[in-house]
């Protein structure tokens, strides 16, 4: 009988216990599948007296994350502590040093830190695998790394909040508002202790620079991602959306351009017939675009105790056969450090914006976008009661610096009332 991957377990939450979950129910599986058994030596968690609904008295226990990554009989550190910094990078950064391996789920950590780590392990002689870092239990890296080794990939676009997307998909079922669904996601335990890791676009934000790295072969720099949030997404905007055949989704898109590495989170406009536009509740959906291959959809769950668990067993499973990669595909000295697109490819966007309801309104507004050179595709002006005019306008494809000079001249007209929002309308 071959020998156990030997496995140190940081982390007992939701997907820590999930872990613990496959392994004793299908030990037998793997074994076959991996050609080897796999088995969890011992844990680590804050409070050693928590009821967490499985029996893990048969692990040794550790009190201190890094102990346990530096114990002799482990071979792989699983962690799923979860944070940049602190216990989970301490810990990370000690297995490696001890000769260990590296399953984690932690987006944020290797989104902040991955080029450091990945050379840490390289030095080794080890390697990181972050199956469950990006898009829950949707097998996402294993696409890019493997199924499409031989491809140059042109765009990698996706809804990768679950959160979010619930709430989006919620607001337009229920006709409900944001401020509403918000205080329903919160009281149903779907968001982050910190909300804004969801709704702001950080979550999602983490996750598309992992797959950037991947994807195009460069250094992962979360500071390059664009990021802005669904706030300010108003049920009118979803209404309106509807009304033209669109849905609205935060949606992460990483494309190399003439200009750099563009990298961008935002609430976007999609065509509701398109697999995008069609995901509901806490869904997440990745599209790679590959120039051999064509376009890739991978659809699943983004989150959960099974979903996540099942990713970061897909990497231990692997590390039992014997399958060794490059944390981001390449070895660290390879990727490149591409510079960052200025600003966005050029896109339709819709504009909704209020007027004061008096002869020439719409004629200021529309000189004002022909003056910064953004054309106008379609108006719409909606049922209202004076003094105050609601206006739709989607534009043809212009430059996002464009749009913003126009927004900027808006102010000046002393015809519109309040702030306009402006959301790109994705082609996917």
């Amino acid at each position: 009988m071959p020998e156990p991957l030997r496995l140190g377990l940081a982390g007992l939450g939701t997907v820590g216990i999930g872990v613990v979950k496959i392994v004793q129910r299908h030990g037998a599986l793997i074994a076959a599948r991996a050609g080897r058994p796999v088995s969890i030596v011992a844990v680590t968690a804050r409070d050693r007296r928590r009821n967490r609904g499985a029996d893990i008295s048969a692990y040794a226990w550790e009190d201190d994350p890094v102990r346990l990554a530096t114990r002799r009989d482990i071979d792989v550190l699983v962690e799923v502590i979860g944070g940049s910094d602190g216990p989970a990078r301490a810990a990370t950064e000690a297995a490696l040093a001890s000769g260990k391996d590296v399953v984690t789920a932690n987006k944020a950590l290797l989104a902040l830190h991955g080029q450091g780590l990945a050379e840490r392990a390289e030095a080794a002689g080890r390697t990181i695998r972050f199956e469950a870092a990006v898009a829950g239990g949707i097998p996402v890296m294993k696409a890019l790394t493997e199924g499409m080794a031989a491809n140059a990939v042109g765009r990698v676009v996706g809804v990768m909040n679950g959160t979010c997307n619930y709430i989006l998909t919620r607001m337009e079922s229920a006709g409900l508002s944001y401020a509403t669904v918000f205080e329903e996601a919160r009281s149903l335990g779907y968001l982050e202790a910190d909300p804004t890791l969801d709704v702001g676009g950080i979550d999602a934000g983490h996750k598309l620079a992992l797959l950037a790295a991947v994807a195009f072969g460069t250094r992962v720099h979360f500071e390059q991602v664009a990021i802005e949030g669904i706030e300010r997404v108003a049920i009118e905007d979803i209404r309106l959306a509807a009304d033209m055949g669109y849905r609205v989704k935060l949606l992460g898109v990483a494309q190399m351009t003439g200009r750099g590495l563009e990298q961008r989170m935002s609430p976007c406009l999609v065509p509701a017939d398109s697999p995008l536009g069609q995901l509901s509740g806490g869904t997440n959906l990745v599209m790679i675009e590959g120039d051999s291959v064509g376009q890739i959809v991978l659809r699943g769950a983004g989150a959960g105790e099974g979903p996540t668990a099942s990713a970061v067993m897909a990497d231990v499973v692997d590390l039992a056969r014997g399958i060794r990669v490059p944390a981001f595909g390449l070895p660290a000295r390879l990727l490149a450090e591409a510079p960052p697109a200025v600003q966005p490819a050029p896109a339709p966007y819709y504009l909704r914006t209020t007027l004061v309801d008096k002869p020439g309104a719409l004629a200021k507004v529309a000189a004002a976008l022909g003056d910064a050179g953004v054309s106008i595709d379609r108006m719409r002006q909606y049922r209202h009661e004076a003094p105050e005019a609601p206006v739709l306008i989607v534009t043809h494809k212009t430059t996002r610096d464009a749009l913003d000079h126009a927004l900027a001249a808006f102010a000046a007209t002393g015809v519109v009332v309040g702030t306009p929002v402006a959301l790109r309308i994705e082609q996917v």
